[in-house]
């Protein structure tokens, strides 16, 4: 089923808006008040994206209900460490998920990211792979930094330092895209070749 694709400045303010409130809200107030508000955020975006598309990505619904889940513990145990712990919990979640898949012979990717293209098979494994270690990093980068570093500094490292670094990321996956995209007359041959083969 096609979706609607909305504007790319519209995605980025469903991506970065929410960060930029908690951000915003912990360097007036404290953290805790900045985890109400990056609760309300997150479901302000994702609604959103539904009324604009009809549609919320399957990586904006489970990063939204895990903020929900960790947000709620730590505004009601009171505990900072929860939603400090949120995003490895997050990265950590995404890293299993894609690496077991390609155990298994699936490449969860394009389920993730909407399958904005069309690759081989070779190339959905290998990016399959590469956003996997991606994403453990990222677990790994976010421990350690709320491990280390001051409250303020982590939300600043989530508001600044996440989303250019995922885009950065991405940009540099560009290559491998289009090493081994598939073409749509490629494709349709494909499945038409696929069709023959059947019927005889």
């Amino acid at each position: 089923m096609d979706k609607t694709q909305p504007h790319p400045l519209f995605k980025l303010a469903t991506e970065l808006g929410p960060l930029l409130v908690f951000f915003a809200v912990n360097a007036k107030f404290h953290l805790f008040v900045a985890t109400g508000a990056f609760m309300v955020a997150i479901v302000a975006a994702m609604a959103a994206s539904y009324v604009v598309t009809r549609h919320v990505p399957i990586m904006a619904l489970v990063t939204g209900v895990i903020v929900l889940v960790f947000g709620t513990l730590t505004l009601v145990l009171h505990d900072e460490t929860f939603i400090k712990v949120k995003p490895t919990i997050i990265y950590g979640l995404f890293a299993a998920v894609l690496g077991g898949g390609l155990l298994f012979g699936r490449s969860f990717i394009a389920v993730m990211f909407d399958q904005m293209f069309n690759l081989t098979p070779k190339g959905w494994r290998l990016l399959t792979a590469r956003w996997a270690l991606f994403f453990l990093g990222m677990a790994i980068l976010n421990e350690v930094i709320w491990r280390t570093q001051s409250t303020d500094f982590w939300v600043a490292f989530k508001a600044f330092g996440v989303i250019p670094l995922t885009m950065l990321f991405a940009i540099t996956q560009m290559p491998l895209i289009k090493r081994y995209h598939l073409e749509p007359a490629s494709l349709e041959a494909s499945e038409a070749e696929a069709g023959d083969v059947s019927k005889g």
